[in-house]
């Protein structure tokens, strides 16, 4: 038995002594609180044993208050969500990986583990791998990444493909009028939820939110078609999150479907301005920049990290928009996109993914949007769906405020628009003279650039911030504590996380006439 494993079970034993001397309760001097922040880095450790037994004690005292019973709670089934991510042995990655590297072996393992590549967790002295961790080492890692295209070929990206011919006309379009809303697309959809059989007693009421579009500049027309239920609520616009509420009784052996049809107008939008001329110093006494460059609990918060790898990014730069460019080049080229675990289980999405070297859409977007608030820049979260043709998915992105333009959107994941095409055309060919750089045109720099200063029409606007409050409000911990873009699911005993029930959409997006 190691030291650390007999120092686990010695810790263990001690909390079994004193429930048992505190008649089921702690006799630590510490409150419920102090008690909470000690099972929260007992969770970060891995030690899940030693969290659970002190964590049901809270919850059993008479004493404790209905917060810290809340919180006492969702830290049980935080655990259980992290399992849900992290099932995945030693011995099943090694045989995954066996296609690619024949005689790969632990210690192998371990050199990725070191980097953030190959992602695990141990949990009670057992290693546990990501779901993911395989697929996603190919996308961290550049050389494990050759490897796997040396076998498998390079795999063409269609989304890619795409905005690069699509995103030129949105430019051009901009070009040609006055607007920064262009080319708008009729969206037409359908979003079904549908709860397995058997996850909640016979009679009781799921209570169910979907996502529904917020109305804005880029979202207009928004028409309900048709609901499942006769009886629904559609969230007030002051609400963060955008949802569309239904009740419906439990039936035994049977699943029970949620559903609504709507349709809505989406616009491209684009910015085009001169950041030497037209973005103007900020009115710091304003309430959206007091508001969007202030910390905000639990993931912008400006760590060391945070302020030491901006203030190399941002150097003497004093332009807003060149510090937002140059924020969100480095991210781009720094960070590349790969599966992520659940939100809710993570404490601080930045730092994981600076801790981990990658993040998927919503965290490299927070990421953005801490970065930018740090350098005194305006920003915010967005999101809810891409509905890309080939390409339907969950999808986060983001907002910074320039003074004198307004709120202009940007898509961290996007990065940079066809990026070697561009890139070969700035940088010169071989035999030219070392250092020099081609220019682009204003209105190729514009498409190379064009996640940061606008978006395209293929979206599903639901968010227009992070961990904001329900309508009506939910009694149980979220299934998602940061996104709403899957849907929310409870009865009066429980919240239904992730599997107890699916979601899907159907959509149909069709150029509008002229267009």
């Amino acid at each position: 038995m190691n030291a650390e494993t007999l120092t686990k079970k010695i810790k263990a034993a001690i909390l079994s002594i004193l429930l048992v001397l505190g008649g089921g309760h702690f006799v630590y001097a510490q409150n419920h609180t102090v008690q909470l922040q000690q099972t929260r880095q007992m969770i970060e450790n891995g030690d899940f044993s030693l969290a659970g037994s002190q964590l049901r004690s809270i919850i059993s005292c008479e004493n404790v208050t209905p917060t810290d019973r809340w919180e006492a709670e969702f830290q049980l089934d935080l655990m259980n969500r992290i399992k849900k991510d992290f099932y995945r042995t030693q011995e099943s990655v090694l045989e995954d990986l066996k296609e690619y590297f024949p005689n790969i072996t632990a210690e192998d393992l371990q050199k990725w583990e070191s980097t953030g590549a190959l992602e695990c967790k141990t949990i009670d002295g057992k290693k546990c791998y990501f779901h993911s961790a395989v697929r996603n080492l190919f996308r961290i890692d550049e050389q494990a990444g050759k490897v796997r295209e040396d076998i498998k070929g390079r795999q063409s990206d269609d989304l890619d493909i795409y905005l690069s011919e699509f995103l030129p006309k949105v430019v051009e379009a901009t070009y040609n009028t006055d607007s920064i809303y262009v080319l708008p697309q009729q969206v037409k959809y359908t979003y079904t939820i549908k709860v397995k059989p058997n996850e909640i007693p016979e009679g009781e009421t799921i209570r169910v939110w979907m996502p529904y579009p917020r109305s804005n500049n880029r979202q207009r027309n928004i028409k309900l078609l048709s609901t499942s239920q006769p009886n629904y609520i559609i969230s007030p616009d002051k609400y963060d999150h955008k949802s569309l509420y239904m009740e419906g009784t439990a039936v035994k052996d049977s699943a029970i479907t949620f559903s609504y049809s709507a349709t809505y107008t989406s616009y491209n939008e684009f910015h085009r301005f001169n950041p030497l001329t037209d973005v103007k110093p900020y009115d710091t006494t304003s309430a959206i920049y007091k508001k969007y460059t202030a910390e905000r609990k639990t993931h912008v918060i400006f760590t060391d990290d945070i302020k030491r790898i901006t203030d190399s990014i941002v150097g003497n730069e004093s332009n807003p928009y060149f510090k937002a460019v140059k924020i969100f080049d480095y991210i781009a080229k720094t960070y590349p996109w790969a599966s992520a675990r659940e939100y809710s289980t993570l404490y601080n999405i930045p730092q994981y993914v600076i801790n981990n070297h990658h993040g998927d859409c919503g965290q490299v977007t927070l990421l953005f949007v801490t970065m930018a608030r740090y350098a005194g820049i305006p920003a915010k979260w967005e999101s809810g769906w891409m509905l890309h043709p080939g390409d339907l998915n969950l999808h986060d992105w983001g907002a910074a405020y320039f003074e004198g333009i307004g709120w202009v959107p940007v898509d961290q994941s996007f990065g940079l628009t066809k990026r070697e095409y561009y890139e070969a055309k700035l940088y010169p060919a071989k035999g030219k003279k070392k250092g020099k750089k081609n220019t682009l045109t204003e209105q190729e720099n514009d498409v190379y650039h064009f996640f940061t200063k606008g978006i395209d029409c293929y979206r599903f606007i639901v968010n227009d911030d992070y961990s904001g409050e329900f309508y009506p409000a939910k009694t149980y911990p979220r299934s998602e504590t940061v996104d709403f873009q899957r849907g929310e699911v409870e009865w009066r005993g429980e919240n239904l996380y992730f599997g107890r029930w699916r979601y899907n959409m159907e959509v149909e997006v069709t150029p509008l006439e002229g267009n």
